[in-house]
């Protein structure tokens, strides 16, 4: 899984290196094993809903959630969903953002399962466990296909209380 995500030098600014899934999904079994490593792990868990946050987690979300049979809700940028919605900033490097879903994208007590292509700083993440948890939704766990350690985001959600797992993990930024 790892030979197949690619590795941009200085993306998206100068010192970064940007690890990038769409090589990983557009091989013919790259999708697939993302998606069969995760339902090995799920099923038969008490799941009512996966929960993926836009835009490469609605890629791996929605396999995901359909393998489990289950529903899928998006956790999207500020502005992008039709309906009533509830949000939560969280900061960026630069300043802050916003994400939201539906008010009535989850029940209170449902137990739902965060999926997201990549965990560095976990500010995004974190941002949506707390929306969910808003909603009354039971976290889970917080799944990632790859994880930067470097950058504390895992610690940064389990320091929340939310559990975390990594399908593989990049050394370096």
């Amino acid at each position: 899984m790892k030979n197949l995500i690619r590795s941009i030098p200085d993306y998206p600014k100068p010192g970064i290196i940007f690890r990038d899934i769409t090589t990983l999904i557009k091989d013919p079994n790259g999708l697939s094993l993302i998606v069969k490593e995760f339902l090995d792990r799920y099923d038969g868990m008490k799941i009512d809903k996966v929960a993926g946050i836009e835009s490469r987690g609605f890629i791996i979300g929605s396999p995901l959630a359909y393998a489990l049979g289950i529903g899928f809700i998006p956790i999207r940028k500020k502005g992008k969903l039709p309906a009533k919605t509830i949000g939560c900033d969280y900061e960026l490097e630069y300043g802050t953002d916003r994400i939201e879903i539906h008010e009535d994208a989850l029940s209170a007590g449902e137990n739902i399962l965060l999926v997201d292509d990549l965990i560095a700083t976990g500010g995004t993440a974190e941002a949506a466990v707390m929306l969910i948890k808003k909603c009354g939704g039971n976290i889970v766990e917080c799944s990632f296909v790859v994880e930067l350690p470097e950058l504390g985001g895992k610690k940064r959600l389990e320091a929340i209380g939310a559990n975390v797992f990594c399908l593989t993990e990049f050394d370096g930024q």
